[in-house]
């Protein structure tokens, strides 16, 4: 017999699989719950190309540190060595003194250099690396919004799959129950052979159909987890959105608000402000350029650098104000910023055509959103009529005043019509998110 110590722990054991296994139970149910917002929250999360958009912001940051490093001091140091052909009379290449002395000169030269003036170049390299940074900023941004607009789509597409296989499950269910009622009937000599084959066909059918219907659902599962970057086979539960609100908005509030909020014209902004320093770089070549060096300079006739001849300066110090201007270059900077200037004129072109672009996209998703909405409610109405046309053939094929066909059609145009129902319902929530993204939201 077991002691009370081992009734103890089994009776502990116990206990604790019964609190702890529902809670683990909810944790792995709110793993696989999903909602629309929290999908789109953890694909923007997870995303490769978001991180790599996020790398493209880090790499503009950097290169903006690296443009403001150019206003500041640099700092040199050289070590030298001649060999002379011969000792004796030599000039150092340093202090330019001259003495008798062996054939050996070794220098070593520290020097600073500050930049004073580089006709503006300066600043419009690090305008150039901070607009870098709003450029990169803005691709994210596009990349977020082509991802969400994909969700969306991956979140529908899961739920109007499943909405497909709970329709072939009603009409294998209805079907079946059709093919026993014939069966039924033809055992008592009420219909044909061919009545009761045909109610048969018709169920072997539906169960084909529905077995389409869940490896759909199986693929739309797949490429949501894809999406989210998860296990592809992970199981996926989402709440269902049977929502229908028809919207108000006007094609000229929608354009106004995708003109403003749309990333793809923010980065031609961003572009034009580009190409404006980009001229004003290439002009920056008219002007002389103007730096300040200080050189601490030690000499020597020996590894050491510390003198040992009396023409050679064993510490000495210059600084030097350097103005370098090439005036002349047979018209390169003048076609340097003919280039810049032209770059810009195409730009505006380009920026015409997006908006047009834009405008058409928005016409389009409220046309199309338009349609969805006027098929809500009709798909709606077919669903009743379809269901009280099987009704009613149901209960005359029953009362032996109709044909098995008529049964079988009236199911076909209610299996189809609530197929089409929760088609233009889903249809109407992707329209929905295509009019967002087409005003630049998601």
């Amino acid at each position: 017999m077991r002691s009370t110590s081992e009734h103890r722990i089994i009776f502990f054991l116990v206990a604790s699989a019964v609190v702890f296994l529902p809670c683990l139970s909810e944790a792995q149910e709110s793993e696989n719950f999903f909602t629309l917002q929290k999908s789109l929250a953890e694909a923007m999360e997870k995303s490769y190309k978001v991180h790599a958009r996020e790398e493209g912001i880090d790499q503009a940051n950097s290169a903006r540190k690296q443009a403001r490093a150019d206003f500041l001091p640099k700092f040199l140091t050289s070590y030298g060595y001649v060999r002379l052909n011969e000792p004796g009379l030599r000039v150092s290449p340093i202090s330019g003194a001259a003495g008798a002395g062996s054939q050996d000169l070794y220098s070593w030269t520290t020097t600073i250099r500050q930049p004073l003036f580089t006709g503006f170049a300066l600043l419009s390299n690090y305008r150039l690396a901070e607009l870098g940074i709003d450029q990169s900023q803005l691709e994210m941004d596009l990349e977020k919004l082509d991802l969400g607009l994909q969700v969306k789509q991956a979140y529908f597409n899961v739920l109007a799959a499943d909405k497909g296989v709970a329709v072939g499950q009603k009409d294998v269910e209805s079907r079946r129950s059709n093919a026993e009622v014939a069966r039924n009937f033809y055992n008592v000599g009420m219909i044909p052979i061919n009545d009761l084959l045909k109610a048969e066909v018709e169920l072997a059918n539906s169960e084909q159909n529905l077995a389409r219907a869940m490896s759909a659902a199986q693929v739309t599962r797949s490429a949501f987890n894809t999406l989210l970057i998860r296990p592809i086979n992970k199981p996926v539960e989402l709440e269902d959105i049977l929502t229908y609100i028809p919207e108000k908005g006007t094609y000229e509030g929608y354009l106004e608000r995708a003109l403003s909020d749309r990333p793809e014209i923010k980065l031609l902004d961003v572009n034009m402000l580009q190409i404006d320093q980009q001229i004003r770089l290439a002009k920056s070549k008219y002007y002389p350029e103007a730096s300040l060096e200080y050189q601490y300079i030690k000499e020597g006739d020996s590894p050491a650098v510390d003198g040992g001849n009396p023409s050679l300066e064993p510490n000495s110090w210059q600084v030097v104000a350097r103005l370098n201007w090439t005036f002349w270059e047979w018209g390169k900077t003048y076609y340097a910023g003919r280039e810049q200037e032209s770059r810009k004129r195409q730009l505006v072109q380009t920026k015409l055509d997006v908006e047009n672009g834009i405008g058409l996209d928005v016409k389009q998703a409220m046309l199309d959103l338009a349609v969805t909405e006027k098929n809500v409610p009709t798909t709606i109405k077919a669903v009743q009529q379809a269901e009280e046309n099987l009704r009613v053939n149901e209960e005359r094929y029953k009362a032996q005043v109709t044909t098995i066909t008529e049964v079988l059609d009236a199911q076909t145009l209610l299996t189809q019509a609530r197929v089409n129902y929760y088609r233009a319902l889903y249809d109407n929530n992707l329209g929905k998110a295509r009019l967002d993204r087409a005003i630049g939201t998601y």
